[in-house]
């Protein structure tokens, strides 16, 4: 990151004439500031011990504090990946996907995982992987991380579970105070109708984590309708009460209509009084069913006070990926339709260079960026920050995450950017980011990091 001479070394200083999108303003825009064509507040922003303190209208703060003027550019909290695998990222080199299609995604990641994910192989890439969130300016991931029962390596047994969960939580320990992170166990629905389903619900109750899944079978794809979907989630939920742990699914990553585990989970919410407490992530079928089907089950997700993460970049890559044939639909949720609904829905990184995305760098700035356009949340652009900021903060417990608000940390992603056009044209490498007031002097990791290897520069 940048050196950056023009903020204040005091204590206590002012942000002048920021321009902060009044999405991220989640205790309203302050009285009198004004308001430009895209919903963003030209604010000033006070910032005292690490925190903010009062927000006012640009050119009205206290004149005897020092300042930095940033001249009407971008001032972002730092953003929140709700939906991400740390698990799998940057294994795309040794184990590729030779298709590139969600089948071949399925079997390479468990060729890898197989054969190489012991604790030393998860904490390496798992710490690179937080490295390029932490550099580029995420300040909150919720992980799923692969839960599968055992399997043989070398001809002994690893305990994959346990092992993956031992490394996040150190990984939770060591990034405390720069990344808040969350866990979900992430496994076939079929295995929660085995004794090993029990013993993963006590590991991840014992992890602080939450209960998760695919809706397909193991070794299946998402598709059709799996028939004892109901008996699984009437397992899942009921493992889920007895250890109070709240649900994050993947559901329905598939283009078949046929697809319905999203109206399966919001009724099992019903059923089991979840309302509130059940994430639900892909849900990309919804978009190609009956437009009277898709709006009852919309109307029951929103019934069940489901949440929806959207992951564009990843299911954009996967669906209707077929060789020699060029993609007829975008793969991602009916994203619109849903928050018409008074759903919320955030958007989020999922995968990151391995054998379901092969790209990527942990970068909620650049993954809202993309969403823009792949969803269209422009024109207007003033809501789509919030599906990066505090609507996935909300869905994850963090009041003061995503936010610019006083007594929050003041935790900033300063743009060199005036209005929100401008941020969505351009990558922006030059970005600031704070933490607690203060700049982040963290460059993203050079690749050799991964194998150990020096970097030439």
């Amino acid at each position: 990151m940048p050196d950056s001479p023009f903020l204040p070394e005091a204590s206590a200083f002012v942000l002048r004439n920021a321009r902060v999108p009044a999405a991220f303003l989640t205790d309203g825009v302050p009285a009198g500031a004004l308001l430009d064509a895209e919903g963003c507040a030209a604010i000033d922003i006070v910032i005292a011990d690490g925190r903010f303190g009062p927000l006012r209208p640009a050119g009205s703060s206290p004149q005897e504090l020092p300042a930095a003027d940033l001249a009407g550019r971008q001032a972002w909290p730092r953003l929140v990946d709700g939906h991400t695998h740390l698990d799998k990222g940057h294994t795309v080199a040794r184990t590729p996907n030779p298709d590139g299609d969600f089948a071949g995604a399925r079997d390479a990641t468990s060729a890898d995982r197989t054969r190489y994910w012991d604790a030393e192989d998860l904490r390496r890439r798992m710490a690179f992987g937080l490295a390029c969130a932490w550099a580029h300016g995420t300040g909150a991931i919720r992980t799923h991380l692969d839960s599968q029962e055992s399997g043989p390596e070398g001809g002994s047994q690893r305990d994959q579970a346990a092992t993956s969960w031992g490394v996040f939580r150190e990984m939770r320990e060591a990034w405390a105070g720069r990344i808040t992170l969350q866990g979900v166990g992430l496994t076939p629905i079929d295995a929660y109708a085995t004794d090993y389903g029990r013993r993963l619900a006590d590991l991840i109750a014992d992890s602080d984590g939450l209960i998760g899944g695919v809706t397909r079978p193991t070794g299946g794809l998402h598709g059709g309708a799996l028939a004892e979907i109901d008996a699984l989630l009437d397992r899942l939920f009921g493992l889920a009460r007895d250890r109070n742990l709240d649900v994050d699914l993947h559901v329905d990553e598939t283009g078949d209509p046929a697809a319905t585990s999203l109206d399966a989970v919001a009724r099992a919410t019903l059923r089991h009084g979840y309302e509130g407490r059940v994430t639900c992530g892909h849900c990309c079928s919804l978009a190609l069913q009956p437009e009277a089907q898709a709006t009852a089950t919309i109307a029951r997700v929103k019934q069940a006070g489901i949440r929806i993460v959207t992951l564009p970049t990843v299911n954009m890559y996967l669906q209707d990926r077929q060789r020699g044939r060029t993609p007829r639909w975008r793969g991602v949720a009916p994203v619109q339709e849903l928050m018409a609904a008074g759903i919320p829905v955030a958007v989020a990184g999922d995968n990151c260079r391995d054998a379901f995305y092969a790209y990527g760098d942990h970068d909620m700035l650049d993954t809202i960026r993309a969403a823009v356009r792949i969803l269209h949340l422009d024109h207007p652009l003033a809501g789509a920050p919030a599906l990066a900021g505090p609507v996935p903060a909300a869905m994850m417990g963090l009041p003061h995450a995503g936010t610019i608000r006083e007594g929050a940390p003041a935790d900033l992603i300063l743009l060199p950017a005036r209005s929100l056009n401008e941020v969505v044209a351009r990558a922006h490498a030059d970005r600031l980011v704070l933490v607690a007031g203060r700049p982040v002097a963290a460059r993203v990791p050079a690749y050799e990091a991964l194998t150990g290897e020096t970097a030439p520069w």
